[in-house]
């Protein structure tokens, strides 16, 4: 693309754009879980994790656009709390 005076201007689209929009959305999946693949993880019932919201238990969660996300680190810092006979 060109202006009138012949100068080469940049696009606004890059090519690889989809693989990037790929890219992002693969790291947000892996450092961010729903309710239902964090109950998995844990081998718990999702209402379990909807009862902990209510009580203000359990790891520390995000709500997005009406969906409960836990953070990956969230997720590890809670295991490491709950973890016992440390030395």
């Amino acid at each position: 693309m060109s202006d009138s005076g012949g100068t080469i201007l940049p696009t606004a689209v890059t090519l690889g754009s989809r693989a990037a929009d790929a890219n992002l959305a693969e790291r947000a999946r892996l450092v961010h879980l729903n309710q239902v693949q964090l109950a998995r993880r844990w081998a718990l019932s999702p209402r379990t994790l909807e009862r902990w919201r209510w009580l203000q238990e359990g790891p520390k969660y995000v709500k997005v656009g009406g969906r409960v996300l836990y953070r990956l680190e969230d997720i590890e810092a809670f295991e490491e709390q709950c973890m016992r006979g440390q030395h």
